[in-house]
């Protein structure tokens, strides 16, 4: 039974000071994970724009943004300027990989892509997709193999990115089994690995879960392994940090219910790429999350 840690890799502080925890705990536990890293400006403070929108103010008050995030974090792109990540901690996004963990691009600006993208047209999303490339490829000699997005918000042109790019896999989508993605019949080459289960923050604060037992909860999900396991994502400036004792607890008790603790790679060679199925890419709605999220849907086409 596998079960691969998606780690979404969204700010500075997070870069900085999440990931070397990660790592650390990681390495204690005896378990693999993959990186995906924002590589160009952080401008966390502009997305208090969010606000307008339905059930963000009921998510934010329930996972204490100030407390994880930090008041500096909070600003850039407002009040302070925007600290360039891929620049300023270039160097941990290396070590990560010198670690032995796979590594991988989240986006190039994680506010802006998570903002934009549902209603953006080729060219903006091809510039975006190019620059976060390009960034990856400067920082770590070589081309990127595994896209996972940003609030899991996708479009058409950037699902087409990820197959003419040559990416060997995405995880931009919600679900519950690898897939091959098909947009308005479009079948796009990139097999999809979804994540399969809550993450903490779309869980804390809910019918009584709290950083106490939320662990219990999501381990009840897992007690039972779907042919191709589960796909956790977690967050550097979560996990990394305050929730890094939730973190340990799970690990332990996935550990317990014999999952190998894995990463995306893993899970993708252990694919048989022709007896995926193909299914629509919709965009809707997550219990815990604000706004609409790339999901898996119907299935298209039923492997042979």
């Amino acid at each position: 039974m596998n079960l691969a840690l998606k780690i979404d890799v969204d700010t500075l502080k997070g870069t900085r000071e999440g990931v070397p925890n990660l790592i650390e705990i990681l390495r204690k536990h005896n378990a693999q994970a993959t990186f995906l890293f924002s590589l160009g400006p952080d401008r966390t403070g502009r997305a208090i724009k969010r606000i307008f929108r339905p059930g963000f103010f009921n998510k934010v008050s329930r996972t204490s943004v100030l407390e994880h995030y930090g008041l500096k974090t909070l600003l850039y792109g407002t009040l302070l300027p925007s600290p360039d990540i891929g620049r300023q901690a270039a160097d941990i996004m290396r070590q990560v990989r010198d670690e032995g963990f796979e590594v991988g691009i989240h986006t190039w600006d994680h506010v802006t892509w998570q903002d934009g993208v549902s209603d953006a047209d080729a060219s903006w999303t091809e510039s975006q997709m190019a620059l976060a490339c390009d960034r990856f490829t400067d920082i770590f000699g070589d081309s990127a193999k595994a896209h996972g997005a940003a609030g899991w918000q996708m479009n058409i042109h950037a699902l087409r990115q990820t197959q003419d790019r040559g990416f060997h896999y995405s995880s931009d989508t919600r679900g519950v089994t690898p897939f091959i993605p098909v947009v308005n019949a479009e079948i796009i080459d990139c097999p999809q690995l979804p994540t399969t289960l809550p993450t903490l923050d779309e869980l804390i604060g809910l019918e009584g879960l709290s950083p106490d037992n939320v662990h219990e909860h999501l381990l009840s999900l897992t007690d039972n392994s779907p042919p191709h396991g589960h796909v956790f994502t977690l967050h550097a400036e979560l996990e990394g940090l305050k929730f890094a004792p939730i973190f340990e607890r799970l690990l332990a008790g996935w550990a317990a219910q014999g999952y190998k603790l894995t990463n995306l790679y893993d899970t993708y060679c252990a694919l048989d790429y022709k007896k995926l199925p193909y299914h629509e890419v919709i965009m809707g709605e997550t219990a815990g999350r604000s706004g609409k999220l790339a999901l898996q849907g119907k299935t298209y086409l039923a492997s042979t």
